[in-house]
């Protein structure tokens, strides 16, 4: 019997899904916020930029989320899910706060890099822990709603550059990025429980018990200290047949943000190329951050009940499709808005998937450092994108091949997706020491 099933009334997984939710939306504003100040950056006089160089600045933040990413998911299974994602939030406030004061193109380059180290530690651990405290049969969905807070930043960003950009200019509306400091870490120092494989997996048992009992989750099965996969999780992600689905993973990441950093840093300035007005083109910012929302939550209830591979690679399949409609230049602007929604979606939307069914398929202890491999080694997307999206614009090339060419990292996020080996065949193939000692029980394991 469950230990979970002495406890009448257990706490909802409800309060640490909305504390991640919060943590992530100031992510998401980060991220579609260089979307939103690129023309105003461009048009900035002491600076000189160009879309190449503007586009390799907005690349600097996903270089820091390379390595913050691959090393706070990690960190996060060594010191703990809750002071790391504490730590990464203020990090990337503070770096924030200095980037709107940049006196230089160089410096507000450092700074960018800087506090993508912070923001590389906060989704792999948002999502670990929302998936720790989730029942199984609702993890895909509490994690789409949990990082519906990654698009809800988005929403936001459009929305205040609609309203603040010309007032405030780029520097205010990085400057709103700081606002965590006040806003958020209050509540995460006074809430935010600790991970209880990281507390059994520091023989502080007491403390995971009364976790599990409080909000009725599984008590994780304690694994030897010493064991092999105890010493090196990075060694058991790329032990035997898991090593094809790490690197499938890996590229399917990569796929994904390209779409996501890619489309978010450089749709304003396509659909400006487009011939759509500055006002119009981040409407259409505000779409695909609105789209990724409620497409993301409907198909995470797919996943749920019929396993994330086949719903992450049809939303890969639908930005496609909707990318290459759009590079047409002929659909009314009433079918622009939908499939910018599709877009929004299926390049967002799938990369949500893509982390849930990570999230998913990895073993509970080294669940973070799957998942901080997964969006560092992704970030080289984000990256090629962004820098990317910089020589494309400026190549001034048709509309058709200003959105289609995006299309290919769909089709390659397609593939990847359904490349992946089931996890039973994956798990029953890895040597004995490695997974086995870190897997999860399938019922609650009582420990000593």
């Amino acid at each position: 019997m469950s230990l979970s099933s002495t406890q009448a009334k257990p706490r909802s997984a409800a309060a640490v899904v909305f504390l991640c939710f919060v943590a992530i939306v100031f992510d998401g504003y980060d991220l579609v916020i260089y979307g939103a100040i690129t023309p105003a950056l461009l048009k900035y006089e002491p600076w000189g930029l160009t879309p190449v160089t503007a586009g390799a600045i907005g690349s600097y933040a996903l270089a820091g989320m390379f390595f913050g990413a691959i090393l706070v998911g990690y960190l996060t299974d060594v010191l703990g899910r809750r002071k790391v994602l504490i730590g990464s939030i203020a990090f990337f406030s503070v770096l924030m706060l200095l980037t709107a004061a940049a006196p230089s193109a160089e410096l507000f380059g450092v700074f960018r890099f800087l506090s993508g180290l912070g923001l590389g530690g906060v989704i792999p651990t948002a999502i670990a822990l929302t998936v720790e405290y989730s029942a199984a049969a609702k993890r895909n969905f509490n994690n789409a709603v949990m990082f519906s807070g990654y698009s809800v930043g988005g929403v936001l960003a459009a929305l205040l550059s609609l309203a603040l950009l010309p007032a405030v200019g780029f520097r205010g509306m990085l400057a709103i990025g700081g606002l965590p400091l006040v806003l958020v870490l209050p509540f995460l120092f006074k809430f935010l429980p600790e991970s209880p494989a990281f507390l059994v997996g520091k023989g502080r048992i007491a403390e995971a018990r009364a976790l599990v009992e409080r909000y009725g989750i599984e008590m994780p099965a304690a694994a030897a200290p010493g064991t092999p996969a105890e010493r090196n999780r990075f060694r058991t992600l790329f032990a035997g047949r898991l090593l094809a689905a790490t690197l499938l993973f890996c590229v399917a990441g990569i796929s994904g943000q390209i779409l996501v950093y890619g489309l978010n840093t450089w749709l304003p300035q396509l659909m400006i190329l487009a011939k759509y007005s500055l006002a119009s083109s981040l409407t259409f910012l505000l779409t695909v951050n609105v789209g990724a929302v409620v497409g993301v939550i409907l198909s995470s209830r797919l996943a749920d009940r019929f396993g994330p591979q086949r719903v992450t690679a049809v939303s890969f399949a639908s930005s496609g499709i909707a990318l290459v409609l759009m590079g047409t230049g002929v659909m009314p602007i009433v079918v622009m808005y939908v499939l910018v929604a599709v877009v929004g979606f299926g390049s967002v939307g799938a990369q949500i998937l893509v982390n849930g069914f990570v999230a998913t398929y990895f073993p509970n202890r080294v669940r973070a450092t799957a998942l901080g491999v997964t969006l560092g080694v992704g970030r080289i997307g984000a990256v090629l994108a962004i820098s990317g999206g910089g020589v494309l614009v400026a190549a001034a090339l048709g509309t058709f091949v200003n959105f289609s060419v995006w299309a290919i990292a769909a089709v390659v996020g397609v593939a990847a997706v359904l490349l992946v080996p089931p996890a039973d065949r994956v798990r029953a193939a890895v040597p004995a020491g490695t997974l086995k000692d870190v897997d999860e029980p399938e019922a609650s394991a009582p420990v000593p």
